[in-house]
């Protein structure tokens, strides 16, 4: 099951995706403006609400000697350079028919693909910043997927990354480690998030905005890189709030040496020598290491993570900054559309299935399987992570469970990733509008203003009922529904037990 949720916790919203990347309008160009970064003078497009940015570098292609080394500067150029359309995305699985995949990406692909994306407001000075980390988990998706207008037309600039992803992004080797000398080593798509981070702090003024109120936000492997980087020493001073949305909070330990052995083992199944040296590990073709297929994302390296973010939480050294934490009530769409057998039940610990004696899954083998799951790997996770988090700066819980008017009756629960569209208050360009009911457009007026207020004052304020920030022993959250509100003691029960039965497994220091 842990193998499970780390392969599948990241499919991204394909409402957001466009078929397509962008393209000039058909009547004609759009007005161009410019700006002046560290690294060179570049030229964007003014749209209605935002001046746009696209495919800016952060760092240079990590390819050669670069491919599994830490990212490093750009090479400045001189002559303006034209950030217009979105670049490629990194190398990941892609369909063979061209549309998006499960992280939502289509079009080409790069090694040379860190960069990022910015949606500032016209004239903005001092503005808000928000950093968007794509799901996918850690193996798909896109940061020019995702379209910032709404967030720029609302005072905020926006920036959305690239991070190197699957084999590229999260792997070790022994090899690799003996070459880096005693440096990090392994998270390398972790440390592309440090990299953009940084350059936000260095560049951002020149979009308008304020690199002293950064808030970095992300959705499943998203959020997971978020709750690394609270727990990540050398991201600290990079941003000063952040938000997870349905990034667990449960991370047992995996250290260097678990993936240095699971790397070895993946390339030797593609014919790579057990004795390859990190020169021939680098000359891989990229198309061989795509398909391997693993448990990627952050990990304890030793280096540049020294404990999981639980055991950060738990021991008093994660960042204390205003958070914001939430999860969907159909996280089981990870799971797949077919019906569980009640053989899926024994993948859970024993004595589990007790606390849901009252819920009315408990009769139906796949629901109760699929609410379990929920529970257990997102909503009990993010409770634990904001009660944690709660005696510094203030934490917000949330729960979505509002389903588009378009997918009624069939659908009863708002699917993993599905809460983002309405956070962006975009639909994508594979949503007809006529399918957007008026109940749709309110929500997304309602979540995009809590997240809009978040950035810019550091608490949720949005809507006509408060958003109380969180306390166990109130234990309320903000549930985004039907009937929105407040909720009080949200699925005790089944959470306390999902806690009790999850927390030895995180080998926690208290």
């Amino acid at each position: 099951m842990r193998r499970m949720i780390a392969v599948l916790a990241g499919v991204a919203a394909l409402a957001m995706s466009g078929v397509g990347q962008a393209q000039e309008p058909a009547d004609g160009p759009l007005p161009r403006v410019k700006a002046k970064i560290d690294s060179g003078p570049i030229i964007g497009v003014a749209h209605e609400h935002a001046n746009v940015f696209r495919n800016i570098p952060f760092a240079a292609p990590p390819v050669g000697d670069l491919r599994w080394a830490p990212p490093r500067p750009v090479t400045p150029w001189a002559k303006p350079r034209e950030t217009i359309f979105p670049g490629p995305s990194c190398p990941q699985p892609m369909t063979k028919d061209g549309t998006p995949n499960t992280g939502g990406a289509n079009g080409p692909t790069s090694e040379d693909c860190l960069q990022l994306n910015v949606y500032a407001p016209k004239g903005a000075k001092a503005a808000p910043v928000m950093v968007w980390i794509h799901g996918g988990s850690h193996r798909t998706g896109a940061g020019w997927i995702y379209d910032g207008q709404n967030f720029a037309r609302d005072g905020v600039v926006v920036v959305t990354i690239n991070y190197r992803l699957g084999a590229l992004g999260y792997f070790a080797h022994p090899a690799l480690t003996k070459a880096a000398g005693g440096q990090p080593t392994g998270n390398f798509g972790l440390m592309d998030q440090i990299a953009a981070l940084k350059w936000v702090q260095r560049n951002i003024r020149a979009f308008g905005g304020d690199p002293k109120n950064v808030t970095v936000f992300g959705e499943s492997a998203g959020g997971m890189s978020t709750l690394a980087l609270l727990a990540t020493p050398s991201a600290r001073g990079l941003y000063e709030k952040a938000i997870v949305e349905s990034g667990g909070g449960w991370f047992p330990p995996v250290t260097l040496a678990d993936k240095e052995k699971q790397g070895a083992e993946a390339l030797e199944k593609i014919g790579v020598a057990a004795d390859a040296s990190a020169a021939d590990l680098r000359a891989i073709p990229v198309d061989k290491l795509v398909p391997i297929n693993a448990n990627y994302g952050p990990f304890v390296d030793g280096q540049l993570m020294t404990e999981t973010p639980s055991q950060a939480l738990a021991d008093g050294r994660f960042d204390d900054v205003p958070l914001m934490i939430g999860t969907n009530s159909g996280e089981d769409s990870l799971l797949g559309p077919m019906k569980l057998p009640e053989a899926a039940l024994a993948r859970f610990p024993a004595g589990l299935k007790d606390a849901y004696a009252d819920d009315p899954v408990h009769a139906d083998p796949d629901l109760l399987a699929r609410a379990m799951f929920t529970d257990r790997f997102m909503g009990g996770a993010a409770r634990w992570v904001a009660a944690e988090a709660h005696a510094g700066k203030p934490s917000w819980l949330y729960y979505f469970s509002y389903v588009g008017a378009r997918f009624r009756p069939a659908m009863t629960r708002a699917t993993h990733a599905a809460e983002i569209q309405y956070v962006w208050e975009y639909w994508g360009r594979r949503t007809p509008m006529s399918t957007v009911s008026a109940d749709d457009r309110a929500m997304a007026s309602l979540m995009h203003a809590c997240w809009v207020a978040f950035a810019k004052a550091g608490a949720p304020k949005c809507g006509g009922t408060a958003w109380p920030a969180y306390d166990p022993k109130a234990d309320q959250l903000m549930e985004f529904g039907s009937d929105s509100g407040v909720r009080t003691h949200f699925r005790k029960v089944q959470l306390d037990a999902q806690q009790e039965s999850m927390l030895p497994d995180l080998k926690l220091g208290k």
